[in-house]
């Protein structure tokens, strides 16, 4: 591995993790006044308590007809803190204009509308140029625009918590988009160890240090058990009947044919539509790091969905895609190319139990992340796709399979190995041990309810309690 992966707003490694290296800036600076005084008064509800444009059929696309073309200095911006302010405003910018229509036929009708295709060129050069100067996609993105690059603190001595968190752009204005978006910066407070586990462990390999090793695999999983106490709060951060208030806004194009058709017209840019990916929390960098350290990747299935999760991976920084090629080849170059069969080799029966306990916090934050789904969206709406242009009902599924392949086979080579566990390690086994095929049992299940097209999907969210698999109790949230 590399000592340096960074583009100077992100730096991987065991300090920052995945977070920025310095907090976002809050607002653009004076020069591009415009458009922050746009960016202020676009969300549906304002701080004030009264509404804001996108609150007002077509109010949008009027403030915008009278928008100036920044294009003349946004190309000699060199400061990458006002780059990703800037990409991270027309971001918003460009979703707000585009998909207002699909607001306001969905607050009709709740169905979600046609929407624009055709992006001004005061909106479509600068954010073309700040997207290349980047490096990644003229829409909105996970990274540097609706997450990552999107929170600041109400007190800062308080650190990451999702309640001390907000938005700097918005699109409802409300609590609940707020708390949405912020947990997941939230979870990232605990990336800096969990990526330093993960080189520290490969360096332990590389020395054949298996007890340095075995301490830094039970350092990975122990902080995947807070990444997973965090992303619970989802449940109180964001109710769930809430979501639809801000979701349309995050739709992707890509995928998304009923609500874009043909593409989208950057004019002054392009002369054909273009077609990119929504933001989706499928773009955060903590499972699939995980899924390449452990082995996981080794275990998705040939298919179109897998496909899709591969090309998200392009709609990440360069640094943070160099860092999983990278990590990667690393392990792929390992004896029996896993940390697996690295740890058979070795008869490391410790590392493997904490290998397994590895995985079984990813299949909790997959199978969370598949009751989210369920509730957030199966009980909200029809539609079959979710914001990065996925197919709902089977793209997490399609991980969770291979979750539970790999883990029967870690327990068999468990099971064949001398054991001297103490308490957590025999718990770890025990309780993996005796809930594989309530898990395997839960999905088919639930599978077997949304083949039916009039599914309902309360059932599908009432097994998770039967099997005893809920995520937390949500009855009163």
């Amino acid at each position: 591995m590399k000592n340096n992966y960074s583009d100077n707003f992100f730096e991987v490694g065991s300090k920052f993790g995945f977070l920025p290296k310095n907090h976002p800036l809050i607002k653009l600076p004076e020069r591009y006044l415009g458009l922050q005084k746009l960016l202020d008064k676009m969300p549906v509800n304002l701080e004030d308590g009264s509404k804001g444009y996108l609150a007002i059929p077509n109010k949008i696309k009027v403030e915008v007809e009278e928008l100036t073309n920044y294009f003349d200095i946004v190309k000699n911006e060199t400061d990458i803190m006002v780059i990703q302010a800037l990409y991270r405003g027309y971001c918003f910018l460009a979703s707000a204009y585009t998909l207002e229509l699909s607001y306001q036929q969905f607050v009709k009708t709740k169905k979600y509308g046609k929407a624009r295709q055709f992006l001004p060129i005061q909106i479509a050069q600068p954010f073309v140029k700040v997207a290349e100067k980047l490096d990644v996609y003229p829409w909105l993105d996970y990274h540097y625009a609706y997450s990552l690059g999107n929170y600041k603190f109400i007190d800062e001595s308080k650190g990451f918590h999702w309640s001390n968190l907000d938005q700097c752009v918005k699109f409802s204005g409300t609590s609940d988009e707020s708390g949405f978006i912020m947990n997941h910066v939230d979870i990232n407070q605990h990336s800096p160890k969990l990526v330093g586990s993960v080189l520290q462990a490969l360096k332990a390999i590389s020395n054949n240090n298996n007890e340095d090793l075995n301490k830094n695999l039970k350092q990975n999983f122990h902080s995947m058990e807070l990444v997973n106490d965090r992303r619970k709060d989802m449940w109180v951060a964001s109710r769930w009947k809430h979501y639809n208030d801000f979701r349309i806004f995050i739709m992707g194009i890509k995928g998304n044919d009923e609500i874009f058709d043909d593409g989208l017209i950057y004019e002054g840019v392009w002369d054909e539509p273009k077609k990119f990916r929504g933001q989706t929390g499928a773009q955060d960098n903590i499972i699939p790091m995980e899924d390449i350290f452990t082995g996981v990747i080794n275990f998705y299935p040939d298919n179109q969905l897998t496909k899709y999760l591969l090309d998200l991976r392009t709609y990440r920084p360069k640094c943070i895609q160099n860092f999983f090629i990278d990590l990667k080849n690393t392990i792929d170059s390992l004896s029996g190319g896993s940390i697996f069969h690295y740890l058979k080799k070795e008869k490391n029966s410790i590392g493997m139990c904490y290998l397994l306990a590895i995985v079984e916090e990813i299949y909790k934050f997959r199978n969370g992340h598949w009751q989210f789904v369920q509730k957030y969206i199966m009980a909200n709406t029809k539609y079959a796709k979710a914001t990065g242009g996925t197919p709902i009902i089977s793209w997490i599924p399609n991980q969770i399979k291979s979750v539970l392949n790999f883990i029967e086979i870690i327990l068999n080579e468990i099971h064949s190995m001398n054991r001297n566990f103490n308490l957590e390690q025999n718990k770890i086994y025990t309780e993996s041990t005796n809930t594989l095929q309530h898990k395997v049992k839960l999905l088919e299940k639930q599978l077997n309810i949304v083949s039916d097209s009039n599914y309902n999907p309360g059932k599908v969210f009432e097994l998770n309690k039967k099997f005893k698999l809920e995520d937390i109790n949500i009855e009163k949230k």
